[in-house]
């Protein structure tokens, strides 16, 4: 019984054999060929290298780690491949172990070969060719140098001419010096606004005003079929004051500091509150003659601004005109009565 399972097993393993044998003769011929292809590419870079032809003193450490991890799995997987082909197990071998950890840390670093491919490409037509390309995004970056302005390059111009002329390198000198800011100069326009359309500004200005009107407002809400709309009853310039003054508290109690109030504010706040509390405003109805073809008030200011009044400057004293008169000389009292009441200052000298 023995006998006859050593038999039974024997005729698998020979036709095991048998079957493996053609895929294990053309492999080991296609083998033989790639090692021989890659021998000689390899003794061809190693040579390159100890002449200097590859410098990898700057090179790129992600590069240099995956061709690390690339050697130590062929040479893992030589060494399975030798121990199979000499019969021995492969059950618990430590080359199976070493080559799924470097498999697992190249796949790993597949998505990281991915982002980087295309800064490695382009580093290396640039160590190729020496030049960015014309369509590289690096040429569109932002550069501050182009900010200045062409009139202080046109004022280095003139420097570096003088600089030729008198030999002296005044460039050198004034390297770190900061440079004076100038403004562009602005080209005036002429203001070619005829009276024509001047008074059709105002016109549009007036219509919108007129549409914007109260008394439109209620003819619409009136006759029209929508739905009321109830709002709240406050004037929107009394409802925007009152946010700014609920604002302004809420500043100066967090920030613990008094906001002043300028004059013009004062000045608004009171117009406000007198339009308020005036009751002729019942009466009173906006401008729609702009919507029925009469003739509207095509004021640009309705409250116009105040002049101020010219205040006189306080004049100088005009400074006395000297006049000598000598004793004994020609005019008498009566000259120097005339001299006196034209302002003249008398000194009398003595001959």
């Amino acid at each position: 019984m023995k006998w006859s399972h050593l038999c039974t097993n024997s005729h698998s393993h020979l036709e095991t054999l048998e079957s493996d044998l053609p895929l294990a003769l053309s492999l080991l011929n296609n083998l033989q060929e790639q090692v021989v292809a890659v021998t000689s590419q390899i003794q061809a870079l190693t040579k390159k290298v100890r002449a200097g032809a590859y410098p990898t003193d700057k090179g790129l450490s992600f590069l240099e780690v995956k061709d690390q991890l690339l050697l130590m799995y062929l040479m893992d997987l030589s060494y399975l491949i030798l121990d199979k082909a000499s019969g021995s197990s492969l059950q618990e071998h430590p080359a199976i172990l070493r080559l799924v950890e470097i498999r697992t840390v190249l796949e790993k670093l597949r998505p990281l070969d991915q982002k980087l491919k295309y800064q490695i490409d382009k580093l290396v037509k640039t160590a190729v060719t020496g030049s960015l390309s014309e369509n590289d995004p690096l040429r569109f970056k932002p550069r501050p140098s182009n900010m200045i302005s062409k009139l202080s390059s046109e004022d280095e111009d003139d420097e570096e001419t003088e600089e030729g002329r008198s030999g002296v390198s005044l460039k050198k000198a004034t390297k770190g010096a900061p440079k004076k800011y100038i403004p562009p100069r602005l080209v005036p326009v002429h203001y070619d606004e005829t009276e024509a359309e001047r008074e059709k500004k105002l016109l549009e200005r007036a219509r919108k005003r007129a549409l914007s009107s109260s008394v439109i407002r209620e003819l619409k809400e009136q006759y029209s079929d929508a739905p009321e709309e109830i709002r709240d009853s406050r004037h929107p310039h009394a409802t925007r004051q009152s946010q700014e003054d609920q604002h302004r508290i809420n500043y100066e109690e967090s920030m613990m500091v008094r906001l002043s109030v300028s004059k013009r504010e004062k000045g608004r706040r009171k117009r406000a509150h007198a339009m308020s509390s005036q009751l002729h405003s019942l009466t009173h109805f906006s401008d729609i003659s702009a919507l029925t073809g009469g003739t509207p008030h095509l004021d640009e200011d309705q409250n116009p601004i105040k002049k101020r009044k010219k205040v006189p400057k306080k004049g100088r004293k005009k400074k006395g005109q000297y006049a000598i008169i000598f004793e004994g000389g020609l005019g008498g009292n009566c000259g120097q009565k005339m001299l006196e009441f034209c302002g003249f200052i008398l000194i009398s000298i003595d001959l």
